[in-house]
């Protein structure tokens, strides 16, 4: 009986331990999370380290789809298209001193007084990512302490400790500083990081984690250099920290989120990706970037046999494609992208990729080839066969191919009447370099125009 009754008891730890392994213990403020990786991915999956806030307008369990996909993504083109025709129009006739014929830009930046009505910029968003709000209906929060000594639990002043809150926050930064995170910056929902008026890097360490959460706004930060970190424990809420594995080294991951708003950031020099999404992101616009120094600049789709990417949709516009870049820019998966006004001034391998069928709507962007004559193709299909890409939908309409770049369409996008919202022509791509002198980081001062 006595052994019998030892045998028992180690068979029971064994379970025990079974299932903490598996990540199936945890509790108000504890958890662990699982690691998987799909075949054509180094993406992490995970589970229980995010974020799992519930607010009135998003409430979602572990694994559940992210809403704020639309029916109609030609209707939100058409809404991109409106807009630019609109402010090119207006700085054409002069009716804006500071106009660049950019909406994004032209709906902010001609207000001196922009630093006290910094919430205006919650306003002008574009495209897919048009409804994040960010920090829009709550307090200012400033961090005046670069330092980030506990992951676990930060200080407050810290931008760790103003990322992870309940409420709505429109972050500032005291001063210029430089960021090195030891670990993962994961965001709470509902929060704008704003650099404005400061200098700011986010650099040489762990960089930002957007995982489960909607209405995440970021502008004007420098991000570069980021590093692999992990295996180690992270606050992600006041009340919930948990183990995280071994990040990627992103600059800014995208994690089963929506309505999320990259804008005015200089991007460069990660381990991984600049920005990637992945895992059902979508309702996204990345807007006015810089990107230079980086060989895989941009992944949206986790992998060819996640279909829950079908849903993602994205827009990427206004930006700078830079020195130094070699590929993806992006690299796309089943959702719909559409590139709109971007200025590709290199790429060594190619600009525009896919697989798994995309849609791809390139319209009025600046393709500048590189001198090498094997890579003057803008677009590549990623280890597909003709007989199967031919029929994805990838067009181009307005753009400017330099140099003897090339755009190959495919499906509907061969056709001169694929488009049914198109207005889109070679006067706005003429117009690139203007719509996106100002990428990256602004240099904004209290009192004057940014």
């Amino acid at each position: 009986m006595a052994s019998l009754r030892w045998l028992s008891l180690l068979v029971l730890g064994l379970l025990v331990v079974l299932a903490g392994s598996l990540g199936w213990i945890g509790g108000e403020n504890l958890s662990l999370t699982r690691v998987g990786r799909g075949a054509n991915s180094r993406r992490r999956l995970r589970d229980a380290a995010g974020n799992e806030k519930s607010s009135p307008t998003t409430a979602r369990t572990r694994g559940e789809a992210v809403m704020g996909a639309v029916d109609d993504p030609e209707f939100v083109v058409s809404e991109v298209h409106n807009s630019i025709n609109n402010s090119t129009a207006r700085r054409e006739l002069g009716y804006l001193t500071c106009g660049t014929g950019n909406p994004v830009d032209d709906c902010w930046r001609c207000d001196p007084d922009w630093q006290v009505n910094r919430k205006r910029l919650a306003d002008c968003a574009i495209g897919f990512g048009r409804n994040a709000i960010g920090g829009r209906d709550g307090r200012y929060y400033v961090v005046s302490d670069s330092g980030d000594d506990d992951p676990v639990n930060p200080k407050p002043g810290t931008l760790r400790y103003a990322v992870i809150q309940e409420e709505p926050l429109w972050i500032t930064f005291e001063r210029d500083m430089v960021i090195t995170l030891k670990q993962e910056l994961i965001m709470n929902s509902f929060k704008t990081i704003d650099g404005r008026g400061a200098n700011v890097h986010i650099a040489n360490g762990a960089c930002i984690t957007v995982q489960f959460v909607t209405n995440i706004i970021i502008h004007g930060i420098h991000i570069h250099d980021c590093k692999p970190t992990g295996n180690a424990m992270v606050r992600s809420s006041p009340s919930h920290y948990g183990w995280r594995t071994m990040a990627d080294g992103d600059g800014v991951s995208i994690f089963g989120s929506s309505y999320i708003w990259v804008d005015h950031c200089s991007l460069s020099n990660c381990a991984d990706g600049l920005i990637d999404a992945i895992m059902g992101s979508t309702a996204i616009t990345i807007s006015n970037n810089y990107f230079t120094k980086h060989n895989e600049v941009m992944l949206l789709g986790h992998s060819d046999s996640y279909v829950r990417d079908k849903a993602m949709q994205v827009t990427i516009a206004f930006n700078h494609f830079g020195e130094g870049l070699m590929q993806r820019m992006p690299r796309c998966r089943h959702g719909y992208f559409h590139v709109v006004n971007n200025d590709y001034t290199q790429w060594e391998m190619y600009a525009i990729g896919g697989s798994a069928e995309p849609t791809i709507n390139s319209q009025g962007n600046r393709y500048l080839a590189p001198t090498n004559p094997f890579a003057k193709e803008v677009t590549k299909r990623v280890d597909t066969d003709e007989s199967k890409w031919k029929n994805w939908n990838w067009r181009s309409e307005g753009d400017l191919l330099l140099n003897g770049a090339f755009f190959t369409p495919s499906g509907a996008g061969a056709s001169a009447s694929y488009s049914r919202a198109s207005s889109l022509g070679a006067k706005s791509s003429s117009m690139v370099g203007s719509i996106t002198s100002g990428a990256g980081v602004l240099s904004c001062r209290s009192g004057s125009v940014c």
